[in-house]
């Protein structure tokens, strides 16, 4: 079937929306998912820019939310009219799968971001011509076909133009906090950048039960809403964030810090502000070269820095319980969302790369209502 598809056609191209774009036919284990919205997301802009390898044309978007209207012979979890989020990709059957890391999925850049199918297929074609997915999902369709491995089930009665971003962003930054800090309660945590997946990793501090959930960014209206959505303090990155992180927790530094700025000096920060035995956690995409601290502060200071992709998430055990705390106001992601017409996709995209806007989510069914 043809659909319409907001593709780059080259490297570092703005997107063109096509509606000649072939769809692949649902495989055993896949779903047909109409698409109502989805997040835009720097990895995106990433991926459009060429500092990830990767093919053009592509049909970018990993953050979808959307209905299911047809399954696999072989799919028994879903079936048409079910609402599903859509998130990255993995086999569940090599070993890191089966220790319940999926985001350690040996195949992971394969799957997600080589371009194609994980059965080799293509997923998308012009004129019979390969037109790169991604995610194994390119969500910025109107309709596209993903294995069932890439979908939450979640409520009907949800706002799917919402929920998108849950699939990347938000459970990026929530999720290295949860699965791979693990704060217990009366700790401190300072989170570097106060976009979408900083948020998010704030908001999972303070459910953790963090006593000082520290926010630092350069931009005052976004420290005003992270304040607003439970920050206990907020630092200005035009003064010197590591004395006053340490003057705010009596001179020692912070048990944890979560870097998503990608920014060498912004990641040494995050080192230089840890307590004794903290670990900072680098979640961002970035090309830099990063020099930490000098080799005795990370000995002496028994300070770690680890990596962490996809928030060591299990989108399907994450996700519905970000939807929970979202119900009992404890997470309200949607406070960072502005709504775009699809059509609008390079706005929204510009408004992110500013930071105008920090998290466009794309409404491509403009008649769902939930």
């Amino acid at each position: 079937m043809k659909i319409k598809a907001a593709v780059v056609e080259e490297k570092g191209q703005p997107f063109t929306i096509k509606d000649d774009i072939e769809l692949h036919d649902v495989g055993p284990t896949d779903l047909q998912i109409h698409m109502v919205a989805s997040g835009i997301c720097h990895s995106d802009e990433a991926l459009r820019k060429g500092d990830a390898a990767i093919s053009w044309p592509i049909v970018l978007g990993h953050e979808g939310a959307g209905i299911v209207e047809k399954v696999g012979s072989a799919v028994t979890r879903f079936k048409p009219g079910d609402h599903v989020i859509l998130s990255f990709y993995a086999d569940g059957s090599c070993d890191n799968c089966l220790k319940g890391v999926p985001t350690q999925c040996r195949n992971y850049a394969d799957y997600n971001l080589s371009g194609i199918r994980p059965d080799g297929d293509y997923q998308f074609t012009e004129d019979g011509h390969n037109v790169a997915n991604m995610f194994n999902q390119s969500s910025f369709t109107t309709t596209t076909v993903v294995d069932q491995r890439n979908a939450v089930k979640v409520d009907n009665n949800l706002d799917l133009r919402k929920l998108g971003p849950l699939g990347c962003g938000y459970v990026t930054g929530s999720g290295t906090v949860f699965n791979t800090l693990k704060p217990r309660p009366g700790d401190t945590i300072a989170v570097f950048g106060t976009g979408a997946v900083g948020l998010a990793a704030m908001m999972a501090g303070r459910i953790s039960g963090c006593i000082k959930v520290i926010a630092v960014d350069i931009v005052p209206e976004r420290l005003e809403l992270a304040k607003e959505l439970g920050a206990t303090d907020t630092i200005n990155s035009k003064e010197d964030p590591v004395a006053k992180i340490r003057e705010l927790t009596g001179g020692y530094g912070v048990d944890w810090t979560v870097d998503t700025t990608g920014l060498p000096a912004v990641i040494k920060n995050g080192v230089d502000a840890l307590a004794q035995g903290g670990t900072c956690a680098a979640i961002a995409v970035t090309p830099h070269l990063v020099e930490l601290s000098t080799w005795n502060d990370l000995c002496v200071g028994d300070k770690k820095v680890v990596g962490v992709n996809m928030g060591d998430s299990i989108p399907q055990v994450d996700i519905p319980r970000l939807i929970e705390f979202y119900k009992l106001g404890w997470f309200d992601f949607d406070k960072t969302e502005k709504f775009y017409d699809f059509e609008d996709i390079n706005q929204a995209n510009q408004d992110s790369v500013s930071g105008k806007t920090i998290k466009p989510v794309l409404i491509i069914d403009k008649d769902y209502r939930p």
